[in-house]
């Protein structure tokens, strides 16, 4: 990898920023919704982390509302 990042550092660059805004999305989803899941069957975890997810991207549109005056237009489906 050393050798990767000497020869192509812009690819290697490219590929760690998306890996950081990763970790810091899985940190602040830990902080605000505790870091272990309570659920006890593997399904119902599963269901438990996708609703934190959920729950997650709600506050950082809330907060953009807000906060930010950021204008946000849904699309009526159905």
């Amino acid at each position: 990898m050393l050798t990767f990042w000497k020869e192509n550092r812009e690819t290697f660059l490219e590929h760690y920023h998306q890996r950081s805004n990763v970790e810091s999305t899985f940190s602040a989803i830990k902080r605000k919704f505790l870091p272990y899941v309570r659920s006890k069957t593997e399904k119902a975890q599963y269901n438990e982390i996708l609703c934190k997810v959920v729950c997650h991207n709600l506050s950082v549109l809330c907060n953009a509302m807000f906060e930010l005056d950021v204008d946000l237009k849904f699309q009526n489906v159905g």
